[in-house]
Formats: C-alpha cells, sequence, structure tokens
C-alpha cells in the first residue's frame, strides 16, 4: 500500500492501484478469485431476469394499455415495441467480459497514468453501503476514462460492480460497445422528447434496478462530459428516476456516492478546446479508437479517484418532502411530480455537484495555469520561470488556507514538483532559457495559412487547454472572487452593498458556476471567512474592509474572474446593438463568436475564452434565466 501525502491538514489515505498490479501481473489481475458482498435488502436477481421484471411490473403494463387505447393499436404491438426498446437499451453483465476488460485495460492504464489513487475509507464505506441499501453512484465527467476507471477500482477491490448509463454512441463502436454492454453498461438515448412508452421502460428499468438492489447503479448527474473541465449545472431526469423508489416508500433508504475525480492532464484536452470551438468532434467508432492509437504513446501523469462518504436520501430529504402525497395514488400508477419533489430533487442533484468539487485535487498545474493565463503575450515574450514558481508556491498557500486538498506530492523538493508538472504539459508550454512559453498547434495542412481567422483558432486551441486547467481549480476561488470583484466595482465597504451586489454576480454566473439555489447568503458568508482566514479582509457586521495585506489576493481574484466578465460583456454588446431585437440562438452563436473575433483581431478583447460555445450558451441561457431575454416559438 502506498499513502499519497500532500493534502495539507486534511491528509487522507491513498492506495495507488496500479503499484498493486505491478506486483499481481495484468493476467493475474484479470483472472483474481472475485467475490464481493453484494446487497443483502432482498432476493437476488440475475441479468437475464431484470427485463422480464421491467415487462411484468404493473406500472408498464398500465402505460402500455394507455398507449394501446390513445393510439388504436393491440396490447401485443405496444408490448413487441416496449421489448424492443428494452433489448436495446439493456446491459449484459458477463463476468467473462469484465475480466477481459479488466486485462485491456490493466495493458492502457499501466501505459499512459503513472498512477491511480484511490481513497481507502472511501472504499471500506462504499463496501458497507452496499450491503445495507441500494447505492447510486454519481462522478464527475472530465473523460471517456472515468467510468472504465471506476469499474476498474471496484472489480480490484472486491465491491459489486456497477451498472451504467451511457450514451448510444457508444453502441456504434461495435465490437467495444458490446464489450462495454457485457461489462454494465446500459444505453439511453439522448433525445427523448414526449417518447411515453420510452420514457416509461426507462424509468420502470432503473427503478427496478434500485428497488432490486441489482447492482449499484451509475451515471452523470452532469449528463454530458464537460469539455471546459469544470462543472456543469446538474440534470434532474435520471435523478428524479433514482429518488422516486424511496419517495414512494418503495425502499428504506437509497445511499448517494459522490466521486471526484481528479487528473493530471486529460487525454481529449485538445479535442475538448477544438470542440469549444465549434470544430466537431469525430463520431464515436473502433476505428477512430484504432487511430487514436498515438495517445497511447503519451504520459497523462496521475489521476485521483476520491469516492465520497455515502449520503442517506432518507437523512437528507427528512425536512424537504412531505412523502404522505405519494399514498393517495397507488404506487403502480404514473403520477406526476409535486414542486416540493422537484425542488427536492434540484437540491440534492446542486449538493452532489458541489460535492464532487470539495472531493476534487487540485494538482500543481491547475494553479500554474491559472497564473499563465493572467500573464499577457506568452506566446512571444513568455514569462521567467522563477517568477511563475515563486507565485506558484504564494497560490498554494492561498488554495490550502482556502480549505480545498492538493495533489502536491510529498518529500519531493517543491521545484521538481513544478518543473515536472511542465515538463507533462509539454504539448502546451516549454521551458527555455529560464522562460516558460506556450506552445501553439503546428500548422498542419492548411490551404492558406496566412488567413488570421486561423492564426486566431491556431492561438485560441492552447490558450482554452489552458483554460480548462485553471477551471478544474475554480471552484475553490469562486465565491471569494465574487466578492472581490464586488469590492473592486462598488468601492464601498458597506456590507449590505456587497451583498447586493455579490448576489447580482453570483446570478449571472449561475449557468457559470456551482451555486445551491437558495444559499446566496451562506455563499457571501463563506466568501468573507475565506478572505478574513487568509488575511485579505476584516469583517464586522457592518463592514468588509480590505486590509493592507490583501491586495495581491484580492488582485488575484479579480484577474480569475475577468476572462468570464469581458466575455459576457462582449456578448452583451452584440444583443444590445441596433436593431437586434429578435435573435435564435442558431443565429446568436456564430454571430457572438464573429463579434469576439473581430475585437481579439483589432486588439480590443483580451480573451480567447469568448470564442467558447460553452460560454456563449451559458450566457444565452443566465439572460433567459434572468428574464432579459424571452423564448418564444414562431
Amino acid at each position: 500500500m502506498s499513502t499519497h501525502s500532500g493534502r495539507g491538514d486534511n491528509e487522507e489515505e491513498f492506495v495507488d492501484v496500479l503499484e498493486e498490479l505491478m506486483r499481481s501481473g495484468d493476467l493475474g489481475h484479470a483472472f483474481r478469485t472475485f467475490s464481493p458482498s453484494p446487497y443483502d435488502g432482498g432476493p437476488p436477481c440475475s441479468a437475464a431476469d431484470l427485463p422480464n421484471a421491467v415487462l411484468e411490473s404493473q406500472y408498464l403494463r398500465y402505460v402500455i394499455q394507455e398507449i394501446a387505447t390513445e393510439k388504436g393499436l393491440s396490447l401485443e404491438e405496444v408490448r413487441e415495441e416496449a421489448s424492443v426498446i428494452l433489448e436495446e437499451m439493456s446491459q449484459k453483465l458477463q463476468m467473462g467480459f469484465i475480466r477481459l476488460l479488466a486485462y485491456i485495460l490493466s495493458k492502457v492504464l499501466k501505459r499512459i497514468l503513472t498512477g491511480i489513487h484511490v481513497n481507502t475509507e472511501g472504499l471500506n464505506a462504499l463496501k458497507q453501503a452496499i450491503q445495507e441499501s441500494p447505492v447510486i453512484l454519481l462522478p464527475n465527467h472530465r473523460s471517456y476514462l472515468d467510468f472504465l476507471v471506476i469499474s476498474y477500482v471496484m472489480f480490484t477491490y472486491d465491491i459489486p460492480l456497477p451498472v451504467i448509463a451511457a450514451g448510444m454512441a457508444l453502441i456504434r463502436m461495435r465490437v467495444v460497445g458490446e464489450i462495454i454492454r457485457r461489462s454494465g453498461a446500459f444505453f439511453i438515448r439522448r433525445a427523448i422528447g414526449s417518447d411515453k412508452l420510452y420514457w416509461a421502460v426507462l424509468s420502470e428499468y432503473v427503478q427496478t434496478i434500485v428497488k432490486k438492489g441489482f447492482a449499484p447503479l451509475e451515471f452523470y448527474v452532469e449528463g454530458l462530459r464537460s469539455r471546459s473541465l469544470k462543472s456543469l449545472m446538474p440534470k434532474f431526469g435520471m435523478m428524479h428516476m433514482v429518488l422516486e423508489p424511496f419517495f414512494k416508500g418503495e425502499v428504506y433508504d437509497i445511499k448517494l456516492v459522490p466521486i471526484s475525480l481528479s487528473y493530471d492532464r486529460v487525454m481529449e484536452e485538445s479535442l475538448l478546446a477544438q470542440e469549444l470551438l465549434g470544430i466537431p468532434k469525430p463520431k464515436e467508432s473502433t476505428m477512430g479508437l484504432l487511430k487514436a492509437r498515438k495517445v497511447l504513446q503519451e504520459n497523462y501523469g496521475t489521476m485521483h479517484v476520491n469516492f465520497g462518504r455515502p449520503l442517506s436520501v432518507r437523512h437528507l430529504c427528512r425536512d424537504k418532502i412531505n412523502r404522505s402525497q405519494y399514498n393517495l395514488i397507488p404506487r403502480d400508477l404514473p403520477q406526476k411530480p409535486s414542486g416540493e419533489v422537484l425542488a427536492c430533487v434540484s437540491w440534492l442533484a446542486y449538493l452532489i455537484v458541489r460535492t464532487q468539487e470539495e472531493g476534487v485535487l487540485i494538482s500543481p498545474w491547475s494553479l500554474m495555469a491559472c497564473l499563465l493565463l493572467q500573464t499577457p503575450v506568452l506566446t512571444e515574450d513568455g514569462l521567467p520561470w522563477h517568477q511563475l514558481a515563486e507565485k506558484t508556491l504564494w497560490l498554494r498557500k492561498l488554495v490550502l488556507d482556502f480549505g480545498a486538498h492538493m495533489n502536491w506530492p510529498g518529500k519531493v523538493p517543491d521545484q521538481d514538483v513544478m518543473s515536472s508538472a511542465a515538463a507533462l504539459h509539454h504539448s502546451l508550454v516549454r521551458l527555455q532559457a529560464g522562460r516558460v512559453y506556450l506552445v501553439q498547434e503546428d500548422e498542419g495542412e492548411r490551404e492558406d495559412p496566412s488567413r488570421p481567422e486561423d492564426d486566431m483558432i491556431k492561438a485560441a486551441v492552447p490558450m482554452l487547454m489552458l483554460a480548462s486547467y485553471r477551471n478544474q481549480c475554480l471552484h475553490v476561488f469562486v465565491r471569494p472572487a465574487l466578492l472581490a470583484t464586488a469590492i473592486h466595482v462598488t468601492k464601498s465597504v458597506q456590507r449590505d452593498e456587497l451583498f447586493a451586489f455579490f448576489c447580482f454576480l453570483r446570478d449571472l454566473f449561475g449557468n457559470e458556476f456551482i451555486f445551491i439555489p437558495g444559499e446566496s447568503s451562506q455563499d457571501f458568508e463563506e466568501a468573507c471567512a475565506l478572505l478574513r482566514k487568509c488575511g485579505a479582509v476584516h469583517t464586522s457586521e457592518q463592514e468588509v474592509t480590505v486590509s493592507n495585506v490583501g491586495l495581491e489576493v484580492l488582485s488575484f481574484l479579480q484577474d480569475l474572474l475577468q476572462p468570464f466578465i469581458d466575455s459576457y460583456q462582449v456578448m452583451f454588446g452584440y444583443l444590445c446593438k441596433d436593431g437586434v431585437h429578435v435573435i435564435s440562438e442558431k443565429q446568436f452563436l456564430p454571430a457572438a463568436r464573429n463579434l469576439a473575433r473581430k475585437l481579439i483581431l483589432s486588439g480590443k478583447l483580451h480573451t480567447y475564452e469568448a470564442l467558447s460555445s460553452d460560454m456563449q450558451k451559458n450566457v444565452f441561457s443566465a439572460l433567459r434565466r434572468m428574464e432579459t431575454l424571452t423564448k418564444f416559438t414562431a
């Protein structure tokens, strides 16, 4: 066992899975005895029994009857359609395929990663929780590796393997798609719309897994993989589905397990940046996977899998929801969730994403990325290495003061830690004559390499990659940064004035960062407490005043938020132009990007993040949420 250190006062024991693997060998690991302790709350249910249990359920029978009547079809026809949906959807968990996948993954993971560190306390708590209650695993989503690594870790530590909600795109990968299905993935269509039968089959399938404790169920509460490496606003559909058996009293409790995945370097880093710039992502295919073999020649450093403390839904919902409303209608009949239920599901989903953020381990490179992005003309002039190193150590102290966890290796000189981080990201930065320079992507075979738009894309890709690594630690700073900006803009020391402006910024950036609804006062108090803790401000009941030593911290925090403020102002500028009164989202995105391009070329805008499609969509959503824009259908 290896203890992973460097987490300040919150040190917890982590073991390196790959270190354990070196001792057993790939084949020995794949064919090891696997004897997990399953859920003991009911009779065991096999993978083959599961589809039949879904089709025979009272709920699905009722919906099939309803659809047959509505569409004038026979019960057999609708039932056959439900069977086809179920066949397309179902996982077919088989031990042989698990072992095959374990063997392949052992080969791949040892080649591309130097370590997979897992917290032993979290693993032990998960083992216990799975025996007691149905368990929902809720990882953040940063890479295609995410769900594979989680299953691999659970196989390694004799924990029942999860069934995993996956997108239909993975089925197109033929051989790989089938291996994944037989390793526990079930597949969901992206656009379900108002397909009543599909919704009914999906919800009954998911809820049967939960009610029978068939296996831990895993899904991404963010819905999609984050292209910017920061948390996305949660989706509520699947969350409501898995919680409904508890609301209806069909299970005593459900345990939610947030999982925080942290990568030193993400495999898809360049592809994600290109997607944000509007360059379409390649379709998932087996051939695409084989073409990506050059990925296997790269080093991606370490990753951390931090299993959070299992959260009891029964305990969390105690004062949030009155479950007696479900007693008024038979359990097997469809019923629309009340406003109280929807509010509870939303709160829980946001809570999970915030808990995921708190469990992330911040890498040295993430801090360095924050500082590099605050350096002008990084490509031409670079930044002195000693300056970057000194400021990174200053920022490490601030991160630890703010109570975050760091992946900063102990027993290694600080200079070596930072130079190793820079070397790992050789695709982004190079060290030359004591200075750090940003590396631009190769010219490639472009038809007209002199076009300024092409040069801009070439410059934007590494800047957005750098921004994505900064985003990995933004959640640590965002609340103090909002307060620092409020202090700077209002020039006030009055607590109530600062709170009002803090709330305005929090609302404006509500699609950009994760804020639990209804907790603006708690967020403001947290910001005050953190700035007070690092000595940047003094607070009283009426005032927040900047200390003599606080300017450096406040200046850094304002600069951290500046690219978001500048990018939002570009979008506002476009919408406020004469003649723009009605616009479709499809028109808005290219028009806003075009304006941002012109401003960057003219030197009036200094952030490439205004070109990001995610940023543009977030502005659009925020303005609709704040009712500055109104949606209507022609």
